[in-house]
């Protein structure tokens, strides 16, 4: 049943009798009667009861309301329906949306702004060679003194990004051929508003499931924009990650696209995505001393000087008291004079280093890598490389006949099958452990495999790079110490066992549990014929977010706490996509596809069950 309402006078008596706390939402935490009438055309009032109702009818309100005066149509159906169609259907129908962007005359002001720099000051940067975007965006702004136009140099060093520390902007991405405008993107959500690198892989698999063919190819033609102009598929498109790559997925985003849309591309734009991973393969992840190490793995190794600008005023004092010469200089003066290079510190630079290579792996932060990422041959960069070299193989055996030439180069199949076939002896050697059955990452500096046990463990068999008989012994051991009541923690709760009680709580580490794994995990399981533990990890993650979402006006945020099942988290960056108005702002990306991916991989009696919130642990036994 449809209902006019008049959305404004309702909201504001819904709020002002159930929102006792002054959020502008309406939770299990309020202490309102839980209680509300709604008046029909008719003059006949319906009842709304529980938190989780009301705050689907305030939601409603908000998504209804079209014009001046506030009158809208809602739906009583949608208010009451069962909580795993409802979550899905506001991800397909509105989050998606929500999370749209575009450097167009209409939403090139908001981009501009980034939460993470204090800077009054916008800048749009232009790459140097484009000049189609260079006379698009001059026209766009025009009008808009606040944003300034910077044209990059036409080679980009560490050097220059540190130079334009205090000057921050957007990067310029893909233009439309036909429109001559900004090519939409989709970003994670709350104060990521902007497009970022691995991120983009698992929301485009969200993309695919609620089939938004145009946004998903948006997604890869924008990343074919940035290998182009900027040389990598940046961490993020702010002038500060300039020298920050992302994990590489950029090959699975090309064939799940092909996939899906068999009929929804033309040989010349494979062509194209082609020649930009051919592009990535050579220049990001095949230069050796740099993100090559000399036996034949990868590493990430991001470039930069000094403190890394996005991060909160404050963030790195516990690193710099520990190098600050001594007590007559203070913390202030010792990171002024360390930001703008007036003494030199090769020690800080060093950590700084790690740093940057910490964010550009995406997990940010973990004591995996114990400050020292860039030492680290890991697990999860090279078996995500080792599907790469498998994925151009492919895409050259079944779409060009086995050869492509690229950049006065001949490529084969075989070439790349090769390739993909050394990296896996090498992993097998220095990455495989026997003894335990159990994948770890290798020290380089001090040539021995960490200790260190993390769910990237999995990714070996989301890329298919493990034998049968190595994805059952990575299952027996390390599955059950992953597993919590949610889902899949980040590493294993041992791992931690030797940090001293007041270390901080690193957001990538036990207790909290990422998409992204999950994701991964149940893909990586369904490989190797594990349908069983899938479905039990794919409900224990559903579980926990519906739960969360029906006590909590449906929030949808970027991580969770899998142990304790909840987004209140005391990681050290919080919990973006927490904290919103009246309904949540799009949700966040990964988050939003874990769930549209985890539905499709359940059968009606486990959606029953979670519909009526059954307990996992009294499921799965």
């Amino acid at each position: 049943m449809n209902i006019k309402i008049h959305i404004d006078t309702v909201v504001q008596q819904l709020l002002q009798q159930e929102d006792t706390e002054g959020n502008k939402r309406i939770t299990i935490e309020d202490c309102g009667p839980k209680q509300f009438e709604v008046v029909l055309e008719s003059g006949e009032k319906q009842t709304i009861k529980g938190a989780y109702h009301l705050s689907n009818l305030l939601q409603e309100l908000v998504v209804a309301k079209k014009d001046e005066v506030g009158i809208g149509s809602i739906s009583l159906a949608d208010i009451r329906s069962k909580p795993v169609a409802r979550i899905s259907k506001m991800i397909r129908d509105h989050y998606w949306q929500m999370l749209t962007r575009q450097l167009d005359e209409k939403g090139i002001k908001a981009i501009v702004q980034d939460e993470k720099s204090s800077t009054s000051q916008y800048r749009l940067y232009i790459p140097f060679h484009d000049r189609d975007a260079l006379e698009y965006y001059k026209e766009l702004v025009k009008n808009i003194p606040s944003i300034h136009i910077e044209i990059l140099p036409e080679q980009i060093t560490p050097e220059y990004v540190w130079s334009i520390n205090d000057q921050p902007g957007i990067l310029a991405l893909g233009l439309d051929q036909k429109t001559k405008k900004g090519i939409p993107f989709v970003v994670p959500g709350g104060r990521f508003n902007e497009m970022y690198g691995w991120d983009s892989y698992f929301i485009n698999v969200g993309l695919l499931l609620d089939d938004k063919q145009e946004l998903a190819k948006g997604m890869i033609d924008n990343f074919v924009c940035q290998i182009t102009h900027y040389g990598k598929i940046l961490n993020a498109n702010r002038s500060y990650f300039l020298t920050r790559t992302q994990p590489p997925f950029f090959t699975s985003m090309l064939l799940e696209y092909c996939k899906r849309y068999q009929d929804g591309f033309t040989k010349d734009w494979l062509r194209t995505g082609l020649q930009s991973a051919l592009k990535e393969h050579q220049d990001v992840w095949s230069q050796e001393g740099e993100r090559l190490l000399n036996n034949g793995l990868n590493r990430f190794c991001a470039q930069g000087i000094g403190l890394t600008p996005e991060t909160e005023e404050g963030h790195h004092n516990h690193i710099l008291e520990q190098y600050k010469p001594d007590s007559s200089v203070s913390l202030e003066t010792f990171e002024e004079q360390y930001l703008y290079r007036k003494i030199e510190h090769k020690a800080l630079d060093d950590y700084f280093v790690h740093d940057r290579s910490g964010r550009e792996s995406g997990h940010d932060t973990t004591y995996r890598f114990d400050d020292r990422c860039a030492d680290f041959a890991t697990v999860d960069l090279n078996a995500l490389l080792y599907k790469y070299e498998k994925d151009l193989a492919h895409i050259i055996e079944h779409y060009f006949g086995g050869t492509f030439e690229w950049n006065g180069q001949e490529y084969t199949a075989d070439y790349w099958l090769n390739a993909a076939q050394q990296r896996v002896e090498q992993c097998n050697t220095l990455l495989w452990n026997a003894e335990k059955g159990n994948y770890y990452d290798y020290d380089v500096a001090n040539k021995k495999q960490s200790q260190f046990e993390a769910a990237t463990s999995f990714y070996p068999l989301w890329a298919k790079m493990c034998s049968d008989a190595q994805a059952k012994e990575v299952v027996a051991y390390l599955l059950p110490k992953l597993k919590s009541k949610g889902g899949v923690a980040g590493c294993t709760k041992e791992a931690l066992k030797n940090l001293p009680k007041d270390a901080i709580q690193r957001q990538w580490d036990y207790p909290h549990g990422w998409a992204p794994h999950q994701m991964m995990i149940w893909k990586g399981l369904l490989n190797y014929g594990f349908e069983a533990e899938t479905k039990e990890l794919v409900y224990r993650w559903l579980w926990m977010i519906i739960k969360n979402a029906i006590d909590y006006s449906g929030v949808l945020p970027e991580k969770f706490d899998v142990v304790n099942c909840t987004f209140k988290t005391d990681a050290e960056y919080g919990n973006v996509g927490a904290e919103f108005e009246y309904i949540p702002d799009g949700g966040f990306g990964w988050m939003n596809a874990s769930y549209q991916l985890g539905v499709t991989l359940l059968d009606e009696t486990s959606i029953s069950d979670l519909n009526s919130l059954k307990d996992p642990d009294l499921i799965f036994i």
